[in-house]
């Protein structure tokens, strides 16, 4: 039986009403509305924003500290990309500076408004896969989530997701390991894998609902999407229309049962979400090793570069925008950068004068 949680957290986006398997909240044994029936009406994260007066937007994007935290400030229409790089034998490269980036959309050159290597703090989702299959792998994996988060930095904020049939947030926005742990220990596995409506859903609410300017999803999953009512392809897609969190997959594929057919398709999906937006797709030969690539991610997380630019397109023009990073330096060989292969603009913000702030990381 699980934990009631506070009602305000079972309101969710309005954005959700379109998909039939939302993440919803569970927090009573007796059967839950579902969240796409009319409840405390939530603005989208799509909706225009009011202009606040006398409240010109900054130059361009920066990061700075208020009261001994980093804050990020940019433009609404600055593209702002989260890159790691690595060297030719892949180990990761944090010395770089911004004359050594080269940052072009759709072939064409662009100005790098913004730059910064800093630890800056995210909001992350944590999404755990809780179909049957998982159910011996469920504490071995809990364990990892949560070394994950002791290895980031102490002022992110994460929630978590367990999801099968449907999607539960058992946890939310907290920094609280004791909470998060709570969260991952409401271990019910049963029924099939709803792996792009949990992810959907989660970048939705992560973009309407996160502190931090940096926002991650990781998905913990041990097979093929078979439940939801979205692709693949409309998952990624949402994901870059929101230009939306990096996603880091971990694919729990070694014990697969159907003749590989079913590992190569789970296998292609955590791929390409991972590389579409910017993030690594794992998939360890065994149980023992998902802690350790849980402190590779954090690694990962914590190492990126911060690169922002005003696109030369007006956002009015549409379309997805294909956006490609390169890297130079002296003393170093062929430099790979990974980043998000694209965004869709948000035409409705880019509208709205004045500029997005950043919360303070210690909020």
């Amino acid at each position: 039986m699980r934990p009631c949680s506070k009602v305000f957290w079972l309101v969710f986006l309005s954005l959700l009403c379109a998909l039939p398997s939302p993440i919803r909240a569970q927090s009573t044994p007796e059967k839950q509305l579902p969240l796409n029936v009319d409840r405390d009406p939530v603005v989208s994260p799509d909706a225009p924003e009011t202009a606040a007066p006398n409240q010109p937007p900054p130059v361009e994007g920066t990061i700075g500290r208020d009261n001994g935290k980093f804050t990020l400030q940019r433009n609404v229409d600055e593209v702002v990309l989260n890159a790691t790089v690595l060297d030719d034998k892949q180990h990761m490269v944090t010395t770089l500076a911004k004359d050594d980036f080269r940052v072009t959309e759709d072939g064409v050159a662009q100005t790098i408004s913004s730059f910064q290597h800093q630890d800056i703090p995210i909001s992350l989702g944590i999404l755990v896969d809780n179909s049957g299959s998982m159910r011996t792998k469920r504490q071995a994996v809990n364990t990892s989530a949560l070394d994950l988060v002791r290895a980031s930095n102490p002022d992110d904020e994460s929630f978590v997701v367990n999801f099968s049939d449907e999607a539960y947030i058992d946890q939310d926005f907290t920094s609280n390991v004791n909470k998060l742990r709570d969260g991952l220990s409401h271990i019910d596995s049963k029924g099939g894998t709803a792996l792009y409506d949990a992810i959907m859903a989660s970048a939705d609410y992560l973009t309407k609902n996160a502190k931090r300017p940096k926002q991650v999803l990781l998905v913990i999953t041990d097979g093929e999407d078979n439940a939801s009512s979205t692709t693949l392809e409309e998952t990624v897609h949402r994901i870059q229309d929101l230009q939306g969190p990096v996603v880091y997959s971990i694919g729990l594929l070694y014990d697969d049962s159907g003749g590989g057919r079913e590992a190569r398709r789970a296998r292609r999906a955590l791929e390409m979400l991972a590389n579409e937006t910017g993030g690594i797709s794992f998939f360890p030969k065994n149980l023992e090793q998902v802690d350790e690539i849980a402190g590779e991610v954090a690694k990962d997380i914590r190492e990126q570069y911060t690169i922002g630019y005003h696109s030369t397109k007006p956002a009015s023009q549409g379309g997805f925008r294909m956006v490609h990073v390169e890297a130079k330096a002296k003393g170093y060989g062929k430099l790979i950068v990974r980043t998000r292969t694209g965004y869709y603009p948000n035409v409705k913000k880019a509208s709205a004068a004045p500029a997005q702030g950043g919360q303070p990381a210690g909020n």
